[in-house]
Formats: structure tokens, sequence, C-alpha cells
């Protein structure tokens, strides 16, 4: 350690915040199982038990939301997952410089814009009345439909929207790892008379299936971690019964309604569940592919 304090003193920054950020706060906690008071504070507020939780699964709209945000993660993992994974291939295969970076650049940008600027171009394209979608309709002699407004088509507006905005983003990894292949191997498999769909599946996806593995583990891990900023701020009351999420819930039960120690239950589920899906994913992929995070 004293050879190489320099280090150390590099992993302490990262180290504290993980022990300040996510392990200190883990003591609130407690306030599932309490009756929690502001003013008696998390010691001094009476236990409840499994008052909470009992109060959780005899909500009568507490698994519907329980099912949006289950569907809402699995479509987004369907689509988002391997979309960047076909665009960091499809970029490995050109060879026009200038193209690669202009495809890189204009796909990496949307992840920039702000959540808030995401949805008001969606609010605003998709309006029934001034929106490019709905003037494009006219102009095909068709009604426009209110996408916003349709509790149906929430979920691909949301899921695609992600997609259209993270693509570029996620696919810088496949990327990076895409470029450590050894130049040998597509040298002997040209010789050897192979095509580029060839040198594809047997180069380009068995290199990069340890990071799919990975990732793919990290993203079921966050399943039920739904995004609450855009949800939120594509919500409206006519599609409310296909936002509404747990992470939404959360906040609207224990903010606006003050109810902390029932938000509190409601995020501890939350956890466990997403905790319980890492760990079976991970034991999976260990013995499928022997790749896992542990």
């Amino acid at each position: 350690m004293g050879r190489h304090w320099q280090f150390y003193l590099l992993v302490l920054l990262p180290m504290l915040y993980i022990l300040i950020f996510k392990y200190v706060p883990m003591f609130g906690v407690l306030i599932a199982f309490k009756d929690y008071n502001v003013v008696q504070g998390i010691w001094g507020s009476p236990w409840a038990g499994l008052k909470y939780f009992e109060q959780l699964f005899q909500a009568p709209f507490f698994w519907q939301y329980f099912r949006n945000t289950l569907v809402i993660s699995l479509y987004g993992l369907l689509v988002n997952f391997p979309l960047p994974i076909l665009l960091a291939l499809a970029l490995n295969e050109i060879r026009n410089g200038f193209f690669k970076k202009t495809v890189q650049m204009v796909t990496y940008a949307p992840y920039f814009i702000s959540t808030v600027i995401i949805v008001s171009i969606l609010i605003v394209n998709l309006s029934p009345n001034v929106g490019l979608v709905s003037n494009l309709f006219r102009l095909f002699g068709m009604e426009p439909i209110d996408f916003m407004g349709s509790a149906s088509m929430f979920k691909t507006i949301y899921v695609f929207s992600d997609a259209w905005q993270f693509m570029g983003y996620n696919a810088i990894i496949y990327i990076a790892a895409l470029s450590g292949v050894n130049p040998e191997l597509y040298e002997a498999a040209r010789v050897d008379g192979a095509t580029r769909l060839q040198r594809m599946i047997n180069i380009d996806i068995p290199s990069l299936v340890p990071v799919m593995s990975i990732l793919l583990i990290l993203s079921v891990g966050s399943t039920m971690s739904v995004g609450f900023e855009k949800i939120y701020l594509m919500q409206n009351p006519l599609n409310q019964n296909a936002s509404e999420v747990i992470s939404t819930y959360v906040y609207k039960v224990g903010l606006l309604n003050s109810d902390f120690s029932f938000s509190a239950a409601i995020g501890l589920f939350n956890s466990v569940v997403n905790f319980v899906l890492l760990v079976l994913v991970n034991l999976i992929s260990k013995k499928v592919s022997s790749n896992s995070l542990w």
C-alpha cells in the first residue's frame, strides 16, 4: 500500500461516494417497518411491523402498477438491448471514415438532450392538432390520432423514444470491444473466403458475448427501476392506466401524500425484486456462458 498509495487515493473518492450515498441511506429503510413521524424521527417512531407491506399487497391498484412497470421494462429490454449491438456491428463494417464518424455523432447526440426537451418534442410532434405526424396523416387523407392520450400506445412511444435517445450512447462500449479484436482473425477469415456476414457471426459476435452478458445482467437487475422523470412528464389522465408505474406511485404516495412509511415499503419491495432478478440472471449467465458479475 505504501508503494502504490496514489492508486489507493484514487480509489478512496469513489469508495467514499458509494459509502456515503449508497450505504448510509440504507438506514432509512427502517421507516418501512415503523409508523414514521417527522417530529419523533426514525428511532423515536413506533414500530409497525409488516403493516405497510400488508397494506401494499392489498392496495387495489398496486398489482396493476407492478405489471405496468414490468411490461415497460421488459419491452424496453427487448428493443433497446439488441439495437446498440446491431449499430456497433454495422459501424464496424463501414470503411468510409467520414460517414462512420457522422453516423456516430448523429446517433450519439440525442443522449445529451434533456429529458424535459425530449418529452416536449414528443408532445409537440404527436399532438393531434399541430403535430408533424398528424399533419402527415391529414396529407394522406387520414384522421389524426391522439398518440399521447392513448393508453395502448404509451409503452411503444416510451420505449422507442428511449431507443432513439440512448442507442448511440449505449453502442460505444460495443464499438470499443470490437476495436480490440485481433485484426489477424479478420485476415485469416478473408483468406479462408469468409463473407462479411460470416466474419460478423464467427468473429464479431463471439467477441461481444462477454460484454453483452455483463450488460444484460445489469439491465435485468434494474428491471423494476423504470425512469421516473420521463414517465411522469409523459403522463396525463388519458394514459394513466398504462403509464402509472411503481416509481411514480411512490412519488405521489410518499411526497405528495406524505405517507413516508408506505412509500418506503414500496421502494424496499421494488429493490428486493431487482436484487432477486439480478442474482437469478447472474446464475443463469454463469452456467450458460461462464460470464457473470461474481
